[in-house]
C-alpha cells in the first residue's frame, strides 16, 4: 500500500497543502464575510494539512483492513501532529495560530477532544474516498514531468516558507518590544508614586509605613501588567503634570532634590511611547497580511500588543 517515491510523497504533501488551503481559505472568508488568505504561508498552501494528510496515510497503512483501528490511528496521530505542532509554533512566535480554550475537554489549547474526533473520521474520508482518485490522477502523469512540477513547487514553497518564518520572528520582536516598553512606563509610573509619596505635605507620617509600601508596590507590579496602555500613558502624564505644578507652587529642598530625576523619567517615558508606537506601526507587509491571514491568532502573554497590532493592521488594509 502506498509504494510512492520520494518525488511522488512530496507531490502529495504539496496538493494536500493547496487542497487544505482552498479549505481553510473558504470556510474563513465565507464566515468573515471577506476573502481571506488563510494560513502561515503567503501562498496558498498550508502546511499542516500537507503534513496531516501524509500523516493520515501513513498511519492507516498497518490498518488499511479494519476501518476502527484506521479511525482510532487516524485520531491519535493527527492529534500528536496537532500537539506537537502548536506548541512548537508557540514557543518560537509566542502566538497561537490556533486555540482551543475554549473547547470542552481541551489540553492546554493546542488539543481537543472534538478535533481529535474529527481528525480519525477525516482519515478515514482521505484513506477511503479523497485520496484513490488523486493517487490515480498523479501516477498518471510521466515521471519527468511530476518531477520538473515537483521541483518547481519545491523551490517556490521553500522561498515563501522562508519569508513567512521571518515574517512570525520579526512578528514575535514587535509583540517583544511592545511589551518591554510597557513594562519600561509600568516602573516610570512606580517610581513616580514613590517621589509624588515622599514629596506630599505629610511626609514625616508617611515615613513610618514608606518600606511596607514599596513591599506591597512590589507584589502589585506584576498584576499591573494588565493594566491598558492608554491608561498607564494616562496616569503618567498626569502625575508628570501634576508634580511640574507642584513645583511651581510651593517648591522646597526636597522637590529640588529629585528635579532632575523627574526630568529623566519624563525623557524615558516619552522615549518608551515613541519607540512602542514606532514598532507597532507595522511597516512591513508580511508581517501585516501573516495577522490578516490569521484572525483568530491569539497571544496570553501579549494579548494587548496583539489586539493592537491587529486594529493597525486592519486600518492598513
Amino acid at each position: 500500500m502506498y509504494h510512492y517515491t520520494a518525488i511522488q510523497w512530496l507531490f502529495f504533501f504539496y496538493f494536500y497543502c493547496f487542497f487544505g488551503w482552498c479549505f481553510e481559505s473558504t470556510y474563513v472568508s465565507i464566515k468573515s464575510r471577506k476573502l481571506v488568505n488563510r494560513g502561515f504561508m503567503r501562498g496558498p498552501f498550508l502546511p499542516l494539512y500537507g503534513s496531516g494528510a501524509i500523516m493520515m496515510l501513513v498511519v492507516s497503512m498497518p490498518f488499511k483492513d479494519n476501518l476502527v483501528l484506521v479511525y482510532i490511528a487516524g485520531c491519535i496521530g493527527a492529534t500528536v501532529l496537532e500537539y506537537v505542532t502548536g506548541v512548537t509554533m508557540e514557543a518560537l512566535f509566542k502566538v497561537r495560530y490556533w486555540d482551543y480554550s475554549k473547547n470542552k475537554f481541551n489540553f492546554q489549547g493546542h488539543i481537543c477532544l472534538g478535533s481529535s474526533l474529527a481528525w480519525g473520521g477525516l482519515t478515514i474520508l482521505m484513506t477511503e474516498f479523497i485520496h484513490k482518485p488523486i493517487e490515480h490522477l498523479v501516477l498518471s502523469i510521466p515521471d519527468s514531468i511530476l518531477t520538473s512540477v515537483t521541483l518547481l513547487l519545491t523551490a517556490l514553497i521553500g522561498a515563501d516558507f522562508a519569508l513567512s518564518f521571518k515574517a512570525a520572528l520579526d512578528l514575535r520582536d514587535v509583540l517583544e518590544k511592545m511589551e518591554k516598553a510597557k513594562e519600561d512606563m509600568l516602573r516610570i509610573q512606580k517610581r513616580l508614586d514613590v517621589i509624588i509619596a515622599v514629596t506630599s505635605e505629610d511626609l514625616e507620617n508617611r515615613k513610618e509605613g514608606f518600606s511596607d509600601s514599596l513591599a506591597q508596590k512590589k507584589e502589585d507590579f506584576t498584576a499591573s501588567i494588565t493594566t491598558r496602555v492608554e491608561d498607564l500613558k494616562s496616569n503618567i502624564e498626569g502625575k508628570l503634570e501634576g508634580f511640574r505644578t507642584s513645583a511651581q507652587k510651593s517648591p522646597n529642598q526636597y522637590l529640588e532634590s529629585v528635579k532632575n530625576e523627574v526630568a529623566e523619567l519624563r525623557q524615558k517615558y516619552t522615549r518608551s511611547v515613541a519607540d512602542r508606537e514606532n514598532v507597532s506601526s507595522l511597516r512591513d507587509f508580511f508581517q501585516r497580511d501573516m495577522i490578516r491571514s490569521n484572525p483568530t491568532m491569539s497571544s496570553e502573554k501579549f494579548k494587548e500588543a496583539l489586539e493592537e497590532l491587529k486594529q493597525h493592521s486592519n486600518k492598513k488594509n
